[in-house]
């Protein structure tokens, strides 16, 4: 157990709870067109904006442990970095360290990969975003494991391309492949049978999200695992044909092709095989890998399913254990708020329906699974509806408001932190009006738990741990104009956002403890300082700076 905090001389904070709202996917748009946060009548919540101190938060890149801030924040990192207090090295970050220091290759997956196929005289398969976005994935990770593969007598490796065009280049694709054939000549040249076996463009195999389209995965599979799809003597012949008959078309669009010899696919994923999907992001990653992990899965029919060694460049999702195996761990991330509120003995909630209960719990607690104190701790749990998000857009809100009002109203918390999904789940559904719905149906409980805790006499800090429903239409980035569909209407855009996140602090009986102008350039690590502080107790020293500058009446 961790030294409790320290009280602040100056100030013991208030006699109702502090709450902490994050408002999953709300942030402060870029564009008027597409702003679903704008668009909806949050009442409540611009009210509370125009009369208490705020200020904009950064919630994505290097803000949130990300490589760059053209680097998309997301729920996982963004609960990491409110929760923790500091900013821990994330995604492509944490891939880059661990190549760099070799501890990739000194883990137990990546031993027990190679061994597999020993063993068996399998193949070493890659399976993942063919560019260097950085955003999903980066070819120098692939081209470090080939070249660590054939120094550990790795005879044979297939690599199953998805093309980008994405977060690369729209027809680059070539620029990749044919260095990338060099560099697979030269383990040729020295006795290493390495080949690209199979491809197509992420939006049309493999990479779907959400569940959005299954077929997607079904063309992946099929490809990569079975060898069906259209045969072509190599990557570069396959592309150049496509784009001679589809006129136009970018490479995320490109179909499936399967590399074939003599009409035989030349790297179809068999029994005995090791597979590594390379990807480092997970929304992409968990479909496809369920489909290799599943032992029940119902989505498309697998035809067969090989007994392979499979694992994921990272952990995609730390509830669930997806996947089993994995290359790289998440961020070794210790002493949270949640652990330090614990040590001094205070007592806190967390809430959320079921799409986000693991976000106020597990990644809040620096991906750490169960409570730091049983006594002191509750954990509430609210079931999500099991339909389309679209459909039931205020989803579990009101709920969750009920049980923090009664919370608040019982003074049975120093702290009660929760988490409204709607902006989020319901923004990936790229359904305009339902979003700004679900935004609406959240302000409103907003505006009840404002009231609970202003007759408690507590505090209550409004912020997010991302953008998404701020920015739901696509626009073109040199101009900023809409993107319009085949039909002529906005194209949705069911990503995440760049933007900042708000940050507004409600304290009814504010007496001049700390300046009304808050810290402006933080980033939404800095909220488990200005909690600390606002619950009368220091920070530790090395944690992010609070958004407030304390003022404090000396005695």
């Amino acid at each position: 157990m961790l030294e409790p905090l320290k009280k602040n001389p100056n100030w013991k904070g208030r006699e109702g709870s502090l709450v902490l709202v994050i408002m999953d996917g709300v942030g402060y748009g870029a564009y008027k067109e597409g702003d679903a946060v704008l668009a909806a009548d949050m009442e409540h919540f611009r009210e509370l904006e125009a009369s208490c101190p705020t200020t904009h938060l950064k919630a994505h890149g290097t803000a949130v442990g990300l490589p760059s801030d053209d680097d998309m924040g997301n729920s996982e990192v963004g609960h990491n970095a409110i929760g923790c207090g500091r900013v821990f090295a994330q995604g492509a970050r944490l891939v880059n360290i661990s190549i760099e220091s070799g501890a990739i290759f000194e883990g137990r997956v990546w031993k027990e990969l190679i061994a597999n196929i020993k063993a068996t005289g399998g193949t070493l398969h890659f399976i993942g975003l063919f560019s260097d976005g950085n955003v999903h994935s980066h070819i120098d990770h692939l081209k470090a494991m080939l070249v660590q593969a054939q120094k550990e007598g790795v005879k044979r490796a297939r690599i199953h391309i998805l093309l980008d065009g994405r977060d690369v280049g729209s027809q680059s694709a070539l620029e990749y492949v044919l260095p990338f054939e060099d560099f697979l000549e030269e383990f040729r040249n020295q006795g290493a049978d390495y080949r690209i076996a199979s491809g197509g463009g992420r939006q049309y195999i493999t990479m779907d999200r959400y569940g959005a389209n299954w077929q997607v995965v079904k063309r992946g599979w099929d490809c990569h695992v079975r060898g069906i799809g259209r045969q072509f003597n190599s990557a570069e012949e396959a592309i150049l044909t496509y784009r001679k008959e589809i006129p136009g078309i970018i490479d995320q669009d490109i179909p499936e092709f399967v590399i074939a010899k003599n009409g035989e696919p030349i790297g179809t994923i068999e029994d005995g095989d090791s597979v590594i999907f390379f990807n480092f992001r997970g929304d992409r990653a968990l479909e496809i890998t369920a489909a290799f992990e599943q032992d029940n899965f119902d989505k498309f029919d697998r035809v067969r399913r090989p007994k392979v060694y499979y694992a994921g460049m990272m952990q995609y999702d730390g509830d669930l254990k997806v996947p089993t195996n994995f290359l790289v761990s998440p961020p070794a991330i210790d002493r949270t708020i949640g652990e330090y509120l614990a040590s001094t003995s205070l007592k806190t909630l967390a809430i959320s329906e079921t799409q986000k209960y693991g976000h106020v719990t597990y990644f809040f607690n620096g991906n750490r699974s169960g409570k730091f104190s049983e006594e002191l701790e509750d954990y509430i749990e609210i079931p999500s509806d099991r339909v389309p998000f679209e459909q039931r857009p205020w989803m579990k809100c009101a709920e969750i408001a009920d049980y923090v009002v009664n919370a608040i109203k019982k003074g049975l918390y120093s702290f009660i932190r929760l988490n409204f999904p709607n902006g989020d789940m319901v923004g990936h559904t790229g359904v305009f009006q339902a979003v700004v719905c679900g935004l609406e149906g959240m302000d409103i409980q907003l505006g009840r738990i404002r009231e609970a805790v202003e007759k408690a006499g507590g505090i209550l800090v409004i912020t997010a741990d991302h953008g998404n429903s701020d920015d739901m239409y696509e626009h073109d980035k040199k101009t900023g104009k809409v993107i319009l569909d085949l039909n002529g209407k906005p194209k949705a855009k069911t990503s995440h956002s760049l933007n900042p996140v708000p940050c507004v602090i409600y304290d009814p009986q504010y007496q001049g403890e700390y300046k009304r102008e808050l810290r402006n350039g933080l980033g939404i690590s800095s909220l488990a300082a200005t909690c600390i502080e606002l619950l009368g107790y220091v920070p530790p020293e090395d944690y992010d700076p609070s958004v407030l500058d304390m003022a404090m009446k000396q005695e």
